[in-house]
């Protein structure tokens, strides 16, 4: 696994950031044996798999106002978003939503020892109170249909979401046009050069 400091430098956070994402690393390895956040193969490549990739999230927008992250599990990218705003948003209202208590247990621990100011729910997605997010983002949740269907309740009309999806998601936006009407920005990933992620916004019902 790459050690500490091993974040690549064009991402360029600043020495105190790096020291919490090292920290909420330590965190996850510690946790992952007993409630499985992330898959046991995917842990031999943490950073780039998971935390490279939720940095990256962060960076695709201004992030202002209030960021909700669906189904935060083991807290990619929503608690990422957290520990970055610390230092680069400190103002940005951070809420994750995730229904697994025993997962919500672990994003408030790592909230609270990284220092990250963040807000877990532990509900399901469809009974929480619609957010009004400004920024809304669900990394290996659903389909894109399930996901615009979260937008119309917990995005504001104006707001933006941001959707990072796998080698198929041609075929995903292709599937939903009919029902929905959306503009949707393809950011090539810096992970994975087949997967994008969809800046989404103007989500309604077709």
């Amino acid at each position: 696994m790459r050690g500490q400091g091993t974040l690549p430098p064009e991402l360029n956070v600043s020495r105190e950031t790096s020291e919490r994402l090292n920290l909420f690393a330590a965190l996850l390895e510690k946790w992952n044996p007993r409630i499985n956040l992330v898959s046991r193969n995917s842990m031999a490549d943490l950073w780039t798999r998971h935390i490279v990739d939720s940095v990256q999230v962060f960076r695709c927008v201004t992030p202002t106002g209030h960021w909700v992250d669906l189904g935060s599990g083991g807290g990619f990218p929503g608690l990422i978003v957290g520990i970055l705003a610390s230092d680069a948003a400190p103002d940005l209202r951070v809420t994750l939503i995730e229904s697994d208590q025993r997962k919500a247990a672990f994003l408030r621990t790592a909230a609270r020892e990284t220092g990250a100011r963040c807000k877990v729910i532990s509900e399901r997605i469809e009974a929480v109170d619609p957010q009004q997010a400004d920024i809304l983002s669900a990394r290996a949740l659903a389909d894109l249909d399930r996901l615009l269907a979260f937008s119309e309740r917990h995005l504001k009309p104006t707001g933006v979401a941001l959707f990072p999806k796998g080698v198929t998601w041609r075929k995903e936006v292709e599937a939903v046009r009919q029902k929905w009407k959306f503009r949707a920005e393809e950011i090539t990933s810096i992970t994975d050069p087949e997967a994008v992620i969809l800046k989404i916004e103007g989500v309604s019902r077709g």
